[in-house]
């Protein structure tokens, strides 16, 4: 934890979220005895191995997920989304050329969408309303024959807004067209039902709900058809090479249970608090909500401060121990806008001076206070400074 004389306050939850104690907790025999390699034979290869199973069982049924239904570890959502992607294009054989995503996407899916473009690969990609929504009626439009596999997230990683995955599954079902959801915002801040929401591919990874970095995994309904992508050996039945990262399934596991057990509670929780900072900040004026108001995740908040630059806003925020984000963590960096704020066709100005603020299991009432007691000086300064500045010769 950074050293300050005032609490600091992480508000950061969707970029990464501390790990908790139980997930520690669960990790810690695959350090001492359950350390074997699970493609082993002998005694300490088994005893991973059951380790793994265990964990897998536990997963499917914290996911709620229909009989036969199955789980490919992996390194993360980004890992998932890939192996969603390729593997059931490849599978798909070449009759069905077409996959659809939406504008909004994490770069993960959009990164992956491009590269099966290049490869021939025919790609739709939906638009969304003003306030972050999908229209079901543009997804009916764009499906085709030819069409293999829809990939629409669950929770925009940036605004929080839900998508209705369950209606969008249902009407490719009746297309006979594969739906991928990408759920590593969503798991443990929505309900996440396997049967509920009726995906055939779900995407997770362990460290947006307080599990370990570095480990996720792909659900699959059963009977659906996947080529692997990373080749090796043939750990996780010939879908995923590569030895299994045992200590962090075992702390995925967990913290998908905890994550599930608390979700309803948590939301409640989270709502209020989130309500809070967003009632404070607007009220004082020159700040507007980005995504829709009801419609999202209860621990997101996206807030365009206006007349400010949102990279100004996050340094100074730092400076006083305060961790929020100008959007995705994988853009960190970028010069390039929100594609998220950018497709809901918000102005450059709002884009540039958007923040998110995103809450978890460790943000406290008092964390909020304080964020609201140092933002409230912050913005006002550099609200008198941009004239000046803007005056300033060149």
């Amino acid at each position: 934890m950074l050293a300050h004389a005032s609490l600091p306050v992480y508000l950061d939850h969707n970029a990464t979220s501390p790990l908790r104690p139980e997930v520690r907790a669960a990790m810690e025999p695959a350090f001492e005895g359950t350390f074997g390699n699970p493609s082993s034979v002998h005694a300490w290869g088994r005893a991973a191995r059951r380790a793994v199973e265990r964990a897998r069982a536990s997963l499917l049924a914290a996911l709620d997920a229909p009989p036969g239904a199955g789980l490919v570890f992996t390194s993360g959502a980004t890992e998932a989304d890939q192996l969603a992607l390729h593997g059931v294009m490849a599978d798909a054989g070449s009759g069905a050329r077409h996959l659809v995503v939406s504008a909004v996407e994490h770069p993960a899916v959009l990164r992956a969408a491009q590269a099966l473009e290049r490869s021939g690969v025919e790609v739709s990609r939906l638009p969304v309303a003003a306030d972050g929504q999908l229209d079901l009626d543009d997804l009916r439009r764009v499906l085709r024959p030819d069409t293999a596999l829809v990939s629409l997230m669950h929770a925009n990683n940036e605004t929080g807004v839900l998508f209705p995955i369950a209606e969008a599954a249902q009407l490719c079902r009746e297309r006979g067209v594969l739906l991928h959801s990408d759920a590593a915002q969503s798991l443990g801040r929505a309900p996440v039902s396997a049967a509920s929401l009726g995906a055939d591919l779900l995407s997770i990874s362990g460290h947006k709900f307080s599990g370990p970095k570095g480990v996720g995994a792909l659900y699959l309904r059963h009977g659906t058809g996947l080529r692997p992508v990373l080749e090796g050996g043939s750990q996780e039945r010939g879908l995923r090479g590569g030895t299994e990262n045992v200590a962090g399934i075992l702390g995925l596991a967990r913290a998908v249970e905890l994550a599930q057990e608390e979700q309803a509670a948590e939301a409640e929780r989270l709502g209020a608090l989130r309500d809070r900072l967003e009632a404070g900040l607007v009220a004082a004026g020159g700040v507007v909500r980005n995504g829709h108001a009801v419609e999202r995740l209860a621990n997101t908040s996206s807030l365009a401060f206006l007349g400010i630059e949102a990279e100004s806003l996050l340094v100074a925020l730092d400076l006083q121990g305060i961790a929020a984000s100008a959007g995705a963590a994988c853009a960190s960096g970028s010069l390039d806008p929100s594609h998220v704020l950018t497709a809901m066709g918000l102005p450059a100005e709002r884009v540039r001076g958007s923040v998110r603020f995103s809450l978890g299991h460790a943000t406290r009432p008092e964390e909020i206070e304080r964020a609201l007691a140092v933002l409230h000086p912050i913005v006002a300064r550099m609200r008198r400074l941009r004239p000046m500045l803007a005056g300033a010769p060149a």
